[in-house]
This record gives structure tokens, sequence and C-alpha cells, in this order.
């Protein structure tokens, strides 16, 4: 049956879905547009919910993928043009949305015998900085994301946006400054990380194939218990007016740097 007032209880759950205390306390989240519920769907997102109108989809892979829903049990929830765009986040929408269950890990859940290449934010605050980031990790095949502190919700819209997809291909995990800092002080896994006051350029070091690159808060940046954990600070060198770059500009430059050795490693052994 499909729904057709604005005031349903469901519809209302599914619009509170963009407020970030309504998903703490649901562990669920909202997307909304073809291209991010296709790939939320393809890499094993936890989808519950798919939300269709059939008047705005007229896409084939979308429509494919109400249909394998369907196959698959999710549930399909089909409703007016008017529902749909009482929800949606844009003007325009294109009639595909989905409520989904987050997947956010402990830091003992992480396998550390094959880490590889992870990214740590301490206390980061814009949505946008941490898409693009999460976006930045995909492209070079890192594993994840370590979330330290008090930190903007990852299934925020702008961050997820930003990310275009990245999300669903990543680890995320949340801690605790002090979780975060045992973990670190139990494990060997090297730590580099990033102030404009280090002594060696981003260049100049030798990567390990096992490694997480800090990167501080847009505000703060490092701070002095996080700098002791480091096992090297690099800085990227700047001879303009600027005294700083944007946190995913810095945190880009540097991973494509171990991107770049990990690959040259790679061809020298051939």
């Amino acid at each position: 049956m499909m729904i057709s007032s604005t005031s349903n209880i469901r519809i209302k759950s599914i619009r509170k879905l963009k407020e970030k205390k309504e998903r703490q306390d649901s562990g669920l989240f909202y997307i909304e547009g073809l291209r991010i519920v296709i790939e939320a769907f393809d890499k094993g997102a936890k989808i519950k919910t798919l939300i269709v109108n059939y008047d705005l989809l007229k896409n084939e892979r979308g429509l494919a993928l109400v249909e394998k829903a369907n196959e698959q049990g999710i549930e399909v929830l089909e409703v007016s043009r008017d529902v749909f765009e009482s929800i949606a986040l844009k003007q325009n929408p294109q009639g595909l949305a989905a409520v989904a269950a987050q997947q956010l890990f402990k830091l003992d859940e992480i396998d550390t015998r094959d880490f590889g290449l992870w990214t740590a934010l301490d206390s980061i605050a814009d949505p946008g900085n941490l898409g693009t980031v999460m976006r930045t990790m995909d492209a070079v095949g890192g594993n994840g994301l370590i979330l330290i502190g008090p930190t903007v919700d990852p299934y925020d819209t702008l961050a997820m946006r930003a990310s275009m997809g990245a999300l669903f291909s990543l680890k995320i995990v949340k801690a605790s400054a002090e979780e975060f800092a045992r973990w670190k002080r139990a494990t060997s896994i090297p730590m580099i990380g990033s102030s404009d006051k280090a002594s060696e350029l981003y260049t100049e070091v030798e990567y390990p194939r096992d490694l997480i690159l800090l990167m501080g808060s847009e505000r703060q940046g490092m701070q002095e218990y996080l700098e002791k954990l480091c096992n090297q600070i690099v800085r990227i060198s700047m001879v303009g007016s600027s005294d700083s770059l944007n946190l995913s500009i810095a945190n880009a430059v540097i991973l494509y740097e171990i991107f770049k050795q990990s690959h040259a490693g790679e061809q020298d052994k051939k």
C-alpha cells in the first residue's frame, strides 16, 4: 500500500533521521539518490528499507535495484510524490532513498594482522572535511578511519555526500581519546602525525605498509598527548602567506605520497 500522508508515523521517523540525536538513538541513517543508494547496496550496507516513488524513479538501474530488494526480502516502502519530496534532501529528487543500519566498529575489532593504511582524525568538526577524507582514503586503497573524541557524525548528510559513497567501502571506528591512547600503546602499528611545526618533510619519510596517518583537529591541530603517541611527525612545505592547509587537503597530499611509495615498491618487485 502506498503511503500518501506526509504526517504518517513512518514518514515522520524517517524524516527525523536527519537529526544527529535520532541517528545516535536509533542506530539508523537515511540516504537518498540513485548513485549513493546503489553504492550502499552493492557494498553490503545493511539496508533496512528502500523508499521509492515510481513517478520520480525512471532510471533502469534504480528500478532493477527495487526488484532485487524485493527478491532479498528487504522492505520496499512505496510513497506518493508529495511524501517523497517532503523527506527529500534536495530539490528534484530521483525517487529512490533508503534507511540503513550504521556500521561502526570498536578498536578491538580491528584486525591488526592485516592492518594496511588507516587515517586517524582527532575531533574533526567539519562534515565536508570528513567526507573528503573518506573519499581520498578509498581512492588510495585505505582500509578505514579512526575517529577520536567528539567528532562530526560520519552519517551526517553532508559527510556522506562528500564521501561519494566511500563511506561504504571503509571501516569506521569511533573511540575516546583514552581508548585510542591505550590501544595505540598496546599495538606495534606505526603512527605518523602531521604538523606544520615538524622538522621532517612528508616526502622525506619512508612509509610502512601498516600505518596510521594521524591528523589533528581543524581548530587545535595535533594535541600533545597524540604527538607523544606518534612514531614520526611530518610537515608539508609551504612558501606562500598561508600558514596551514585545509585538513582534508593536507590529508590527501600525504596519502598520495604514501600511495606513490607503495606502488613504486610494487613496480620495483616486478
